[in-house]
């Protein structure tokens, strides 16, 4: 049976449709005291498959509870999807004393598991952190679909060289564009200096991509300099659309035509679904 946490319902029946696999109701609920409570009274199947973007703290408390509500019920395998990883960004031990978050998280959560999948980590290496090691799923390819059918003279472009891999694989899926990348420089946890590329966008339609846009500070910055380029339309593409604050306010004002995403943080932008890439891999 196909089980989901609350931040992913959409996504876990998709992903139930893809597979003709059943979906099992479950249910959250909150104590006075503020702690969580997430069952699976329905639950009847040998094999569950959880699907849980731990988007917050309480989503990680919540998918732990799942994962011991199916064994409890008499799962005997326990497959955890998370469609996106929270803490997946915080992969070292940026100074003195702080812990690696993304190791935590996975140790914690692989207890519960028999199996992990995990869609477009922002590090693939976090994968080494569960045990045994997650599976990493690309879904980025996804993203070309909801793009409008005649880009003009497109080029996909991506927030830093490390994504490049990222802007290769959309438009590769879109079938037609150049690629290149902003070359972007982290102040502080908080602070990024974007410097401009050299590629030639005036008249032309630009798809950034990226894996996670979070605030939109550092995409809205890029934006604001392929409108001084003289760029014609600009869209931005994202596997996890977490959008967190004025986000989708800041883009929208830098100019950015439209915004697509997937939901693997479901969103009202979240115009593509990965399910089909998740239940390839199961």
């Amino acid at each position: 049976m196909i089980v989901s946490g609350s931040a992913s319902q959409s996504l876990a029946a998709s992903l139930a449709r893809a597979l003709d696999e059943p979906l099992a109701t479950a249910t959250y609920d909150r104590f006075p005291d503020g702690e969580t409570l997430a069952a699976v009274p329905e639950f009847d199947g040998e094999r569950a498959v959880i699907v849980a973007s731990t988007v917050s703290n309480d989503a990680h408390v919540e998918l732990l509870q799942l994962q011991d509500a199916v064994r409890e019920a008499g799962a005997e395998e326990v497959v955890t999807v998370l469609p996106y990883m929270g803490y997946g960004r915080q992969d070292d031990a940026f100074e003195a004393g702080h812990p690696i978050s993304a190791r935590a998280v996975a140790r914690a959560i692989s207890t519960g598991a028999d199996r992990v999948l995990t869609v477009n980590p922002h590090e693939r290496d976090v994968c080494e952190f569960f045990e045994p090691a997650a599976t990493a799923v690309d879904a980025a390819g996804r993203l070309a679909e909801p793009l409008p059918d005649a880009l003009e003279d497109p080029v996909f472009l991506s927030p830093d060289a490390g994504a490049i891999a990222l802007a290769e694989t959309v438009r590769d899926a879109y079938g037609t564009g150049k690629t290149d990348y902003f070359e972007k420089t982290r102040r502080s946890g908080t602070e990024v200096e974007i410097t401009p590329s050299d590629v030639e966008v005036a008249g032309r339609d630009v798809v950034v991509t990226d894996d996670i846009i979070a605030t939109g500070s550092t995409m809205s910055e890029a934006v604001a300099v392929l409108s001084e380029r003289g760029v014609e339309r600009v869209f931005v593409t994202c596997v996890h659309p977490l959008l967190v604050h004025n986000a989708y306010t800041k883009l929208s004002s830098a100019g950015v035509e439209a915004i697509y995403g997937t939901d693997t943080v479901e969103r009202p932008v979240s115009s593509v679904s990965v399910a089909p890439a998740i239940a390839e891999e199961l």
